[in-house]
């Protein structure tokens, strides 16, 4: 995907000087990029002065706790509110009749469906929202809600994706006219007949079955808001857990009828998001409703079970992938089926014009000829979701498939694992390449990262030590597992990625003032990403002032440029776009001014991005700062310009950024217990060129720990009723500190040649690369035995299973020798 379309902002693209080159040098002291410049945010973190949503307390402020349904499937009969009104304290019970009262009882989703805010007529998942009380403090409402009496019919519930689509599967939506199937599309991308042909005349094919289970983001904060309805001024202000701030103005205003000039949506700090708070939840609608019909401020905040049940999910691919080689292994074709569970509604939050995400990217980092994939989604009576969980869009699940297979391919041709990847890499003289599903990858040097990685692990030692320990008939297998994967971040272009039908883009102001400090607003949304520093590095750098004089201010859609938020790794790849041609603006501004103060014309002044100050051509030690420039622009400036220094950017990418990465996973398996011990795990990440190493290394290694986690733990099952079986921490398993191994990082720099600095993003592609490279790696040490896949979460009791079938299991009794002496057992008869 690229555009040709040249912007009227293009000329700002691409300076003069050649931009930053982070990989050349680290900075210029004042806080650039490529400098590892400790997190500005931080202070008020690690000293408590942190401002949640739960944080947030206003004078009369009402709380509002939702009455969840028990049963996955049910007929709502009727709901009595007269024990809960009862309560002291108790201030209201919502239902959707009443919601129905301002047209609020349903809202529309991401993907064009239409989801219940409270359940009228029929529950499709279990804790779903049928009623809400609102009381003058939490736990009353909670009293409150215990109280209401909802009488449900119940339904038999289908809860697996292959199930619901049988003939006599119980139907999800019966509310949706002339619906009656669970079915609800189905997305094909590639070229059927030319994979069909690469199928019919290869020497080799391969087929593997797997599953991406579902998983979810489990925050540290978990989604929330405080909505205040001002009934003086006619305004909507709510402070609300979100990564997209001006898009949920958007829909807000949508939704309520409010005209979005009335609503103002502000994210402070926020715990953690990873996909989980882009979506509208109806606890959100319900508060904002309470507060308008009572007049006072309403604050909703769920608990940790509520959100792992109820808010949106990610994965739940069931994938069949098919490889098709020639016999020294160069891949020809791929060939995908994919059945997605959608969960109640059809709410999977994607660009409005890929209800698969961005699964196409399933070639991976190799240049395959021919590819084609068909995909279909199903209704379940499950929590509805499909997000991008620290990742872009359905990367991860494309990703772990296409890195799966090209292991089955080397186990079938008895080839290193390694070597078969470097046989299919683009070559590095082909970007930017058009892959078999559409994609423009925009650089790489898969070769370099790949060589770079064999040797930081001794890759040769490692198979001479698995050799051995074959050999030897060791207990515990060693298995060396591999990802070179290709992630696509950096949603727009606005063209082709909207959300509710607002383009991709995202913006930064840039205001310097008189003093020569700078205050930044941005459209992204931090969650944690370090925002805060990494953009004012930017700025830093563009300016030449010092990071510290620098300010970066988001989430308050009042004072904001408009933007699509933070998801997806698009942070840096537009946000950190945006602010850099906004500075560049500014810069362009500020050259006539320094040429005034120099009295010099404006052609013969030049830029020096060492010293972060404007010189006069051939005589250097003429020269005036940014900060006197800014000084200048309010106190002398030039006839021909405005007073005032500052730039506004709204900057929609021609096309999107590919960083990439090679990972290298050392495993030890014991055949006794099936327990997984991760000895190793090596990660390098081409993120282009880079803004703050130690930000980035942060971002790996909390990625690692998500995608870790995802191999090894986590897991959202159901039983056949619909009930939520891993609902809370003790049933859903995150990795502590034991379960996290040491992790060492390392790096490439490909620049994106059409990126502004030359940048594309890193805080997904942990979380996209390392369970594929874990999970072969497991597979590795078991393949000896004939061992092809093993379906996370690699958990010890499945693993032994899979070791048991292979023969390679071991029974701990057989390390001990029992001698049971009869003549011993005589004389103990003989004292007695």
């Amino acid at each position: 995907m690229s555009s040709e379309t040249e912007k009227p902002d293009a000329k700002y693209r691409h300076d003069e000087d050649g931009g930053p080159d982070p990989e050349a040098h680290h900075g210029h002291g004042r806080g650039g990029m490529g400098e590892e410049v400790k997190r500005k945010e931080d202070r008020r973190f690690i000293t408590g002065h942190g401002n949640y949503v739960d944080d947030i307390k206003k004078d009369g402020m009402l709380h509002c706790e939702i009455v969840r349904s028990p049963h996955a499937h049910a007929y709502v009969k009727s709901i009595n509110k007269d024990r809960a009104l009862a309560v002291d304290g108790v201030v209201a019970v919502l239902t959707a009749e009443d919601l129905a009262e301002y047209d609020l009882a349903t809202m529309p989703t991401l993907m064009d469906d239409t989801q219940d805010v409270l359940v009228k007529d029929k529950v499709k998942f279990q804790s779903q929202e049928v009623a809400a009380v609102i009381a003058t403090d939490r736990y009353i409402a909670k009293d409150g809600a215990e109280k209401v009496e909802v009488d449900y019919e119940t339904l038999d519930a289908v809860v697996d994706a292959r199930k619901a689509l049988e003939d006599d599967a119980p139907l999800v939506r019966d509310d949706i006219e002339g619906n009656d199937s669970n079915h609800i599309f189905t997305w094909e991308t590639g070229d059927k007949e030319a994979t069909e042909q690469a199928f019919e005349e290869a020497d080799v094919t391969v087929e593997q079955e797997m599953y991406y289970q579902r998983i979810h983001p489990a925050p540290i904060e978990t989604c929330g808001c405080v909505a205040d309805w001002d009934t003086a001024n006619e305004k909507m202000t709510v402070h609300l857990t979100s990564q997209a701030p001006h898009a949920h103005r958007t829909l807000f205003s949508m939704v309520s009828g409010i005209p979005e000039h009335k609503v103002r949506i502000v994210s402070p700090d926020v715990g953690g998001g990873f996909g989980n708070k882009v979506p509208i939840y109806p606890g959100y609608v319900v508060a904002a409703a309470a507060s308008y019909v009572i007049g006072q401020p309403v604050k909703w905040m769920e608990e940790r079970s509520e959100n792992i049940q109820t808010t949106h999910f990610a994965r739940d691919y069931e994938m069949t992938g098919r490889v098709a080689a020639t016999s020294d292994g160069i891949i020809q074709g791929i060939d995908v089926d994919v059945l997605a569970d959608h969960g109640a509604y059809n709410a999977a939050a994607q660009p409005s014009k890929f209800p698969a995400g961005f699964f196409k990217i399933f070639t991976g980092s190799y240049d395959v000829p021919a590819a084609y994939c068909k995909l279909d989604a199903a209704y379940t009576n499950t929590a509805p979701g499909g997000i991008a969980y620290r990742c872009s869009f359905r990367v991860t699940e494309a990703v772990y498939l296409i890195e799966r297979m090209v292991k089955v391919l080397s186990q079938e041709l008895d080839m290193d694992p390694a070597e078969i990847r470097r046989k299919n890499f683009i070559p590095k003289e082909a970007f930017p390449y058009e892959s078999a599903t559409g994609w423009t990858y925009d650089s790489g040097d898969y070769e370099r990262a790949l060589d770079k990685a064999l040797e930081a692990v001794d890759y040769e030692g490692l198979r001479e030590e698995q050799q051995r320990r074959l050999d030897a008939d060791d207990d515990r297998l060693l298995g060396i597992g591999f990802s070179t994967f290709t992630e696509i971040v950096g949603a727009g272009p606005g063209k082709q990625c909207d959300i509710a039908g607002v383009e991709m883009f995202d913006s930064a102001e840039i205001r310097v003032h008189p003093t020569g400090n700078a205050t930044v607003r941005i459209g992204v949304q931090t969650q944690g990403q370090g925002h805060e520093t990494t953009f004012a590095q930017i700025v830093a750098e563009e300016l030449g002032l010092d990071v510290e004089d620098i300010t970066i201010e988001h989430g308050d859609t009042d004072t904001d440029p408009y933007g699509l938020g933070t998801y997806a790794s698009r942070s840096t790849p537009v946000g950190g776009a945006a602010t850099a041609v906004a500075a560049r603006k500014v810069r362009e501004k500020a050259k006539n001014i320094a040429a005034n103060e120099l009295e010099v014309a404006e052609e013969d002044v030049v830029w020096d991005r060492s010293t972060g100050a404007f010189q006069v051509k051939g005589a250097p030690d003429r020269s005036v700062t940014m900060k006197e420039v800014a000084f200048a622009s309010y106190t002398n400036s030039p006839a021909t310009e405005e007073p005032g220094l500052e730039a506004v950017d709204y900057y929609d990418p021609p096309n999107m950024t590919f960083p990439f990465g090679a990972y290298v996973c050392v495993v030890e398996v014991d055949r006794e217990t099936g327990e997984v011990d991760i000895r190793k795990f090596y990660a390098l990440d081409d993120c282009g060129n880079r803004i703050n190493p130690m930000v980035i290394e942060g971002q790996v290694h909390g990625g690692l720990a998500q995608g870790i986690a995802t191999a090894m733990l986590e897991e959202v099952t159901f039983d056949d009723n619909g009930n939520v079986t891993a609902g809370d921490f003790m049933n859903y398993l995150l990795p502590t500190a034991m379960e996290i191994p040491h992790m060492d990082t390392d790096y490439t720099v490909t620049p994106s040649p059409h990126h502004p600095i030359g940048a594309k993003g890193v805080g997904e592609s942990p979380t996209v690369g390392s369970p594929p490279a874990i999970v072969n790696a497991v597979v590795d040490a078991m393949s000896h035995a004939g061992v092809r896949h093993v379906d996370m979460p690699m958990t010890p009791d499945r693993v032994w299973s899979v070791l048991n079938e292979a023969g390679l299991a071991l029974d701990p009794a057989d390390r001990f020798e029992f001698d049971f002496d009869s003549d011993a057992g005589d004389g103990a008869e003989a004292d007695d």
